[in-house]
């Protein structure tokens, strides 16, 4: 970032993350504290390509770019989907911070999530990637793994929050599905 309305823009990206993650900020052990994490190196590593996201449009790099922020897109379009529709958000669970979508009453076990548990977080994961596509670096490879890392951790610790409400059930669905990457990971 290298312009004063480069550092204004993640300036103000930060305040409206840190509000959106406020409990979670006060939390460290709750999934939302590394969730913040992976969304300000998001914010970070866009920024920094801005001014390369349609350079070279036709390229390898740019084509598997555009890819992964399709991938992206759809991961989180139907993973927010089914959160509403088949999880029934509860506004009454409070053992951990959460935004009002992740108060799932019900454990999500059909569309995407069927192959996934985490297609939110896969959408940031290929998000991040796609990102880093856009104009590959070593310092947008490592922003990227940072990423990643983050993202690992958030969705582990999910994982345990998820356990201590759904219980077996949750365990029986970690055994049935991978993580990010259907088939993978």
């Amino acid at each position: 970032m290298k312009t004063a309305v480069e550092v204004t823009i993640f300036a103000l990206g930060t305040a409206m993350l840190a509000y959106i993650s406020r409990a979670s900020l006060a939390a460290p052990r709750s999934h939302g504290f590394a969730r913040f994490f992976a969304w300000e190196i998001l914010l970070a590593m866009f920024l920094i390509n801005i001014k390369r996201w349609f350079s070279n449009p036709l390229t390898w790099w740019q084509l598997i770019s555009w890819a992964l922020l399709l991938a992206s897109l759809i991961l989180v379009s139907q993973g927010v989907s089914l959160l509403w529709k088949v999880g029934k958000p509860d506004p009454g669970r409070e053992e951990t911070p959460m935004l009002a979508m992740e108060k799932t009453s019900c454990l999500v076990t059909s569309g995407i999530y069927g192959a996934i548990r985490h297609p939110l977080y896969s959408s940031l994961l290929f998000l991040g990637w796609g990102i880093f596509f856009k104009s590959p670096s070593w310092l947008e490879a490592g922003l990227a793994l940072l990423c990643t890392l983050a993202l690992f951790i958030t969705a582990r610790v999910e994982e345990r929050e998820n356990i201590a409400y759904f219980g077996e059930e949750y365990v029986r669905y970690m055994r049935k599905s991978k993580m990010f990457v259907p088939f993978l990971w």
